[in-house]
């Protein structure tokens, strides 16, 4: 579950990153249905993340920070995790 929600983050960069380059257009329905889509998934994460550390310079750091407290948090997960199987079998 932890990948899906990476993988919806870089998507959401990706598209910004379109749309600011002029590579998208959001008055095509598609790309806009889409646009929204992402959005809404990642949005209120990413303001969160931004209340504590806003853009510098420009840059928005939010969702390197959520990719890396992912990444994070799923391997501690997963070694909680097989910590209680390998408990479980002895």
């Amino acid at each position: 579950m932890v990948e899906l929600y990476v993988f919806v983050v870089i998507a959401a960069v990706i598209m910004s990153w379109l749309i600011a380059f002029g590579v998208l257009n959001i008055h095509n329905h598609l790309a806009r249905s889409l646009v929204t889509m992402l959005d809404a998934l990642t949005e209120p994460v990413f303001r969160q993340i931004r209340r504590i550390i806003p853009p510098i310079a420009g840059l928005d750091l939010s969702p390197l920070i959520v990719i890396i407290v992912l990444q994070v948090g799923g391997g501690l997960i997963d070694d909680y995790v097989a910590m209680l199987l390998r408990s479980m079998v002895t």
